[in-house]
């Protein structure tokens, strides 16, 4: 059984008795702790006593650990070092802040996190956490600081600010040798990667080809799918043929996973992407001397493209 902790030496005076042993020099010690030379001395003392062993041996001019007092000069100096390593992190976690978004599955993992990496190199003292979630979040919702919508003009909360607005592609992985979409015979030889999403006829196929003035086969050739980022990644991978919302997908276009097969039309979706804040964040950020929300909000204000 471990003895009790007030049977224990005093911390101070293990701290005291490691100061001496960097230093070893009562004087020296003394200066770092911004005590006497007495105080020290009248420390180790104490400490002897408390053991009841020697720890020092002492002359005119010099000092030297005995054998028991280089064994605890040696584990002191590592646990103090540990415990100080410790205070250190525990205190830079609490000078930290963090705030939390809110967007759609698809949204996060098409156009969030793949540019996430550069608000962390911006702001390394900001912890963000994502909450992925296709539900829909009241702006008074506990915990969450902002959040990306996608929705029409008049549904957009009140204090929202638009990001961008969305346009419409039909998009393929190169090795799928897809032709451009010209004509309804071309559209009816492929394998078209559906979202299996109600009341979004823009981003169905059937959607797309009303707009075009063409009909809709009945045979033709589907694979669907409950995530609109599924669908993209169905689409990276040569299963079909995606509607691609460019907004999310530009940089795939850019770097050459998907090909775009018909102009990019801005015209049929009613939809775009807002900025919502929460008015539940201004208690939990009234402290924030440094911003974190608002340097997060203008972070996603400039990738979005929107002038400050």
């Amino acid at each position: 059984m471990p003895k009790p902790l007030s049977t224990q030496p005093s911390l101070d005076l293990l701290r005291t008795l490691v100061a001496v042993g960097q230093r070893m020099s009562i004087t020296l010690a003394a200066q770092d702790l911004y005590l006497t030379q007495s105080a020290v001395s009248k420390q180790i003392r104490q400490l002897e006593q408390a053991l009841g062993v020697a720890l020092l041996v002492r002359s005119h001019r010099s000092i030297a650990f005995t054998t028991a007092g280089e064994r605890l000069y040696q584990s002191a100096d590592q646990h103090l070092r540990a415990l100080h390593g410790t205070l250190a992190q525990i205190a830079a976690q609490g000078q930290r802040h963090s705030v939390t978004v809110s967007a759609s599955i698809g949204i996060t993992a098409l156009w969030l996190l793949p540019r996430l990496g550069r608000f962390q190199q911006r702001c390394p003292d900001v912890d963000v956490r994502v909450a992925a979630d296709n539900r829909l979040h009241g702006p008074q919702t506990p915990d969450i600081d902002l959040a990306i919508r996608y929705c029409a003009a008049q549904d957009a909360p009140a204090g929202a600010q638009r990001l961008f607005g969305e346009s419409l592609v039909p998009v393929a992985h190169p090795s799928l040798n897809a032709p451009r979409l010209d004509t309804p015979a071309q559209v009816a030889s492929l394998v078209l990667l559906e979202l299996d999403l109600p009341n979004r006829p823009w981003l169905h196929w059937h959607g797309w080809l009303q707009a075009q003035g063409w009909p809709a086969s009945g045979t033709q050739r589907m694979l669907r799918y409950n995530q609109y980022d599924q669908v993209i990644q169905a689409a990276i991978a040569g299963q079909g043929v995606a509607i691609g919302r460019y907004e999310l997908i530009a940089p795939m276009l850019e770097d050459g996973r998907l090909v775009a097969l018909a102009p990019i039309d801005p015209t049929l979706s009613p939809y775009g992407y807002w900025l919502v804040p929460f008015a539940s964040a201004r208690q939990r950020h009234a402290d924030d001397a440094q911003g974190a929300l608002a340097r997060f909000a203008q972070w996603v204000r400039e990738e979005a493209g929107v002038v400050a």
